[in-house]
């Protein structure tokens, strides 16, 4: 039967390939596979089960690309000829710089892959925008003598091909464990609660940190056992106003109703009190706070209507 390897080439690309069971491969392997016209060697990283099959009559306008097809688990032969492949990047690299500043173009090089046969090098590149290189891919053709593929990648692939260390110390999720890159919005951001700066959510490529799609559905179950801020609740030590909370440690910071106090609870201790159980009326309040209720406030705003003594002066409903 066969299954689905996920191969990892050495400049950080990825490939899905098609093996049978009975190679034996395991994560960590080295296999050479046959992909178009040129044979290669990667790292199996992956073993997703069984390869999905496609449909026998495929749909019109659709052209399906043949799977590359695992040929055998690699020799010490085909490390060696890796270890020389790669001795070989390096001058590559050279030689399209050149090329590139001859031709004038907007293009970072980042890496280059020689197949395991030699007979295809992927360089891969950034760039602000659309490049025409196909006089590159001619020139560099003829230097290399062999066929040239250029690939261009986004910042984030490039930050992932390269590799470092996230602020948090840890290597970069994208070149550790992360697969794919997902959409990322300023909204997951505010619903974990963070600082909107962009020191603060963007990572060392400049773009959104991914951990903010990865980790959104974990907090997304944190705040339903949360309060929000600036609703009224109710903990052991009396009732005010939620100022501050924490998701990952389910604290919350209560503003009390004498203004004198601020106290930090578990959110299992704090419930949110009814509108009708708020603070008492204004006519009850003895610390002279009229002013600094909303309600009453609201309520003067609408009922304008009496003199400035407070009396309560009929309305005959005409204007004057």
């Amino acid at each position: 039967m066969e299954i689905a390897f996920d191969i990892q080439l050495d400049n950080g690309s990825r490939v899905r390939v098609a093996g049978d069971e009975t190679y034996g491969l395991a994560v960590g392997d080295l296999c050479v596979f046959k992909k178009d016209y040129c044979v290669d060697c990667g790292k199996v990283i992956a073993i997703p089960g069984e390869l999905s099959q496609h449909p026998a009559e495929p749909a019109p306008g659709i052209k399906y690309v043949e799977t590359p097809h695992v040929l055998r688990k690699a020799s010490e032969l085909d490390e060696s000829k890796m270890k020389e492949n790669q001795g070989r990047i390096a001058s590559a690299l050279r030689t399209a710089a050149c090329h590139v500043e001859q031709l004038g173009l907007p293009m970072k090089l980042i890496n280059a892959h020689y197949s395991l046969d030699g007979k295809l090098v992927t360089i891969q590149f950034s760039s602000e925008g659309r490049v025409d290189f196909r006089e590159l891919v001619k020139q560099l053709s003829t230097a290399l003598n062999t066929r040239i593929e250029l690939r261009q990648i986004g910042v984030r692939d490039e930050t992932s091909a390269i590799g470092g260390i996230s602020p948090c110390g840890r290597p970069l999720c994208c070149c550790s464990f992360l697969r794919d890159f997902a959409s990322i919005n300023v909204k997951m951001a505010k619903e974990q609660d963070l600082a909107l700066t962009p020191t603060s959510i963007s990572g060392v490529c400049g773009r959104l940190k991914c951990c903010l799609k990865f980790e959104h559905e974990g907090y997304q179950e944190l705040e339903k056992m949360m309060p929000r801020k600036g609703e009224y609740c109710e903990c052991s030590d009396g009732k005010g106003r939620v100022t501050d909370r924490n998701l990952l440690t389910q604290m919350v910071t209560i503003q009390l109703d004498d203004a004198t106090r601020t106290v930090t609870v578990h959110a299992s201790d704090v419930h949110p009190v009814p509108f009708d159980k708020r603070r008492p009326p204004v006519s009850q309040r003895t610390d002279g706070s009229r002013e600094n209720d909303s309600a009453f406030r609201k309520y003067s705003s609408v009922r304008n209507i009496s003199g400035q003594d407070g009396s309560k002066t009929p309305h005959s409903g005409k204007v004057k």
